[in-house]
């Protein structure tokens, strides 16, 4: 076994890898770019060397310096993780050149695996099943036009190179087929560095489900049971679990026999993923094969009690695998959901920020009767940038069931409170609750059919939420009075609660009256506060119907404790930018904005006329003519961010009176882009 190894990756997976080493008595060494130079993956190694730069190109990317470093320090072998260098070939056979183990399959394997037009010819030999399509070399644009027509619609293009979701467009009908291939083709090259695709039969109401693999340099291969993947946006996974719904014994049997068979085909070594595209009748087609640990693992693990990292690096050091095929079960049942910093109500646009609060359920590392695992590489106050995978972290839950697992994984998501950008845990929390999901009724297309009950309109505004923030607002007044008055005695006039939560601004002959002011969005809330010797009373008329509660509770450090009318509140209220509040209560998030009526500051943002970036990124394309009218929802220019394409499109019939950036150029979240002129103006 090693003594030492270098971790060629950042986040969650570098922890996660460090996490297994230590188990085993290997010492670490993390690599950083300078954006991670304090990050949780650095602390988590045992030393750590600076690569460059934030961006990946210019650190994670650097093969031939963090081969440099790993000889430097002694390092015996390299694990990749996953992305970066995970599937580079050029890495892996610079490593075995220089006499490090590189902790994944041999170099041939991932040549064979890394074009996804090869690897069909390889697994067509192999007889493993294929869907419907054309995997050729000729690239012409009408050639592909051709066989797209050939195939029938709809059709996938798919990035040959590409994975990750990257790189993949649906096309309906064959007017559609030209823009969406120049598209696709745009963002392969960025990605990849290559263009060339493929194109497939687009299935209807499919499910995604991998064979996770596992193969030694002694001739040994298994099979790890099966993961669903289908609950996915953007043809990104959002939840996984294992085993999969209505998975029966003999088409588990059949698809892990192929996932070996590809395997074998290819001298496989080590952990990879054999994906596959299901119908609902059963049948199966060979999609790709992942020469990397996934980031789903940890699914695997809970079901079959196997550390996979662990074996990663005892076939690494030349072991035989732990168990054989015969010697694997499957016991209970796990869910793996990805907590992303992205909204989900601009199509799930990325976010970046920094991590006011990240409060997680607690959780254990591999222990699957625990109520759940947390896999995640940043901590609280760190940042979510740009330049990175916007995920903040993995719940992972277990239950001897599917329905007890559904109950665990959403009561951890209840748990999760995440402050400073934009995420989706509550969408999350939609898909575990919606029927389809719940029923094991899932395919690919389960969040696009379900889109009125994944974003649902905004819930009322009731009392508790209101006596929340009040009760927030108030104690937080208090603490203020307190700090600048030295905690002098305050007048009795003052219209506050003490610190216990008693009322104690009083007038001579009447209650003392104050008013609160709060937004959603541009739902104003004026909050009338009834101040009586027992009680709080707040009303509101701005709700419908109007609201009026009696409050007898207290807030500290923004927790609130309370009586609203009949029910026992208990809430959590944290204070953003900008006099922004977000309110957990009962599970569920809400962000509010606090009206200071003696801030008369302007705000900056209400000039009109402009199309605003909803995120940073960097131009790719300029579509709309200079002064041409165009209508509502067209195409006006196409940006890149996190590695996608995101199109700015219309917000109404008009005309662009100039771009405000070129191509080419970086531009920052609520930057304008567009001077636009709707055609009413």
């Amino acid at each position: 076994m090693f003594n030492k190894i270098l971790i060629a990756n950042r986040g969650e997976i570098a922890c996660r890898v460090a996490a297994t080493a230590r188990k085993l008595g290997i010492r670490t060494v993390a690599v950083y770019s300078d954006a991670d130079a304090h990050s949780k993956h650095v602390a988590a190694c045992d030393e750590a060397f600076r690569l460059g730069s934030a961006s990946a190109r210019e650190s994670y990317l650097k093969g031939a310096l963090i081969l440099d470093i790993a000889n430097r320090c002694g390092a015996q072998a390299i694990h990749p993780g996953y992305g970066f260098l995970s599937e580079n070939d050029e890495f892996a056979e610079s490593c075995e050149k220089a006499g490090i183990a590189f902790i994944g399959p041999p170099a041939s394997a991932i040549r064979a695996m890394g074009l996804k037009s090869a690897s069909k010819q390889l697994m067509e030999a192999a007889k493993v099943p294929l869907v419907p399509g054309y995997h050729g070399a000729d690239q012409t644009p009408a050639l592909l036009q051709a066989e797209a027509d050939r195939i029938g619609y709809p059709v996938l293009i798919k990035a040959s190179a590409g994975g990750g979701g990257k790189g993949m467009r649906i096309v309906e009908q064959s007017g559609d087929f030209a823009a969406a291939l120049a598209s696709c083709k745009r963002e392969a090259i960025n990605a990849f560095g290559d263009d060339a695709v493929l194109i497939e039969k687009y299935l209807q109401r499919p499910r995604h489900i991998e064979i996770q693999v596992f193969a030694d340099t002694h001739g040994n291969c298994v099979y790890l049971f099966e993961r669903d993947c289908s609950v996915q946006r953007r043809h990104q996974k959002v939840l996984e679990e294992a085993p999969a719904p209505g998975m029966t014994e003999a088409r588990r049997s059949a698809m892990g026999e192929a996932a070996v068979a590809a395997a074998k085909a290819v001298n496989y070594v080590g952990a990879g993923t054999v994906e596959f595209i299901a119908n609902q009748d059963g049948s199966f087609y060979f999609m790709e094969m992942n020469t990397r640990l996934q980031v789903e693992h940890p699914v695997t693990e809970m079901v079959t009690g196997h550390d996979l990292v662990e074996w990663q690096l005892r076939v690494a050091a030349g072991e035989r695998l732990p168990a054989l095929q015969h010697e694997l079960t499957l016991t209970g049942h796990a869910i793996e959901a990805r907590l992303y910093a992205e909204n989900p109500d601009t199509g799930f646009l990325p976010s970046i920020g920094t991590l006011a609060r990240f409060a997680l359920p607690q959780a254990a590392s591999f222990n699957r009767d625990s109520l759940v695992r947390v896999d995640s590489g940043v901590r609280e106050g760190d940042e979510i940038s740009a330049h990175y995978d916007p995920m903040i972290a993995k719940l992972i839950v277990w239950g001897e069931d599917r329905a007890t697992a559904l109950r665990r994984l959403d009561a951890a998501l209840s748990e999760t409170q995440i402050v400073g950008l934009a995420c989706n845990v509550e969408f999350l929390r939609r898909v575990v609750a919606c029927e389809p999901f719940a029923s094991g009724a899932v395919d690919t297309g389960l969040i696009e059919r379900n889109r009125e009950v994944l974003f649902p309109a905004p819930r009322a505004v009731s009392a508790a939420m209101l006596a929340a923030l009040c009760l927030e607002q108030l104690a937080e007044e208090v603490r203020q009075m307190g700090v600048s008055n030295g905690n002098a005695r305050r007048s009795p006039f003052d219209a506050v609660l003490d610190a216990h939560g008693n009322s104690s601004g009083w007038w001579p002959n009447l209650p003392s009256v104050r008013t609160l002011n709060f937004t959603r969005g541009e739902e104003p809330f004026a909050v009338r506060l009834r101040f009586t010797r027992a009680a709080l009373v707040i009303e509101c008329d701005s709700t419908t119907p109007s609201l009026q509660a009696t409050v007898v509770g207290r807030a500290r450090a923004g927790r609130v404790d309370a009586l609203v009318g009949e029910q026992h509140v208990v809430a959590q209220v944290v204070r953003a930018a900008q006099h922004k509040r977000v309110l957990f209560l009962n599970g569920w998030r809400d962000e509010f904005t606090y009206v200071d009526l003696l801030d008369v500051k302007a705000d900056a943002a209400a000039h009109g006329g402009g199309l605003a970036s909803p995120m940073p990124g960097r131009i790719l394309s300029l579509i709309a003519e200079l002064g041409a009218a165009v209508a509502k929802g067209a195409p006006l220019l196409v940006m890149e961010a996190m590695k996608m394409e995101h199109t700015i499109n219309a917000p109404a019939a008009g005309k662009v009176i100039s771009f405000r950036y070129a191509v080419g150029d970086q531009v920052a979240e609520g930057a304008e882009l567009v001077e636009f002129a709707p055609e009413a103006a």
